[in-house]
């Protein structure tokens, strides 16, 4: 029997109430918002578009897409995933067809730096490397620095293995 939703709602007002939850949930927001700044500051030629996704307390992105993979109908999205706790950059598509086109290629190219993913419900990603496993938010310059250099890495690997391949 499902679970009521009167519970649930007492549940998320008491803990709101309490004020931690609301505390670290802005503080995640304004994190977030700095690294795409800082990001989109640094890689002007990137696609950042404005706004973040703000999810359903399970993820929280922003979009990162330099122009060789935004031709192809790529983009990259900088990922906070909530219940783990820590940030991964994705390669996602613009589109389900475009999706399994790529899930494919990397897949029989022989794709070995991250897993590649499996289409299905709730399944945005075609590859997810974690950049931040244990992020810090007390030092938030050292972290955004941090998820930069994993994400130009990761940027860094999947266009030398397109570039390879096609």
């Amino acid at each position: 029997m499902m679970e009521s939703l009167n519970r649930y709602m007492d549940e998320y007002r008491r803990q709101v109430q309490k004020g931690d939850i609301a505390k670290a949930y802005r503080g995640l927001m304004d994190t977030m918002t700095e690294i795409k700044n800082r990001l989109a500051a640094g890689h002007p030629d990137f696609a950042v578009p404005g706004s973040l996704y703000f999810g359903y307390m399970d993820m929280t992105y922003f979009a990162f897409t330099p122009p060789g993979l935004q031709a192809r109908k790529l983009k990259i999205a900088v990922v906070y995933d909530h219940a783990a706790g820590r940030f991964d950059v994705w390669l996602a598509a613009g589109n389900r067809g475009v999706r399994a086109r790529y899930e494919q290629f990397f897949r029989d190219g022989g794709w070995d730096k991250t897993p590649v993913t499996k289409a299905g419900p709730g399944v945005d990603a075609i590859l997810e490397k974690t950049v931040a496993e244990s992020p810090d938010f007390d030092h938030p310059d050292t972290l955004a620095a941090q998820i930069e250099k994993g994400t130009m890495a990761f940027i860094r690997d999947i266009q030398e293995f397109l570039n390879g391949k096609e």
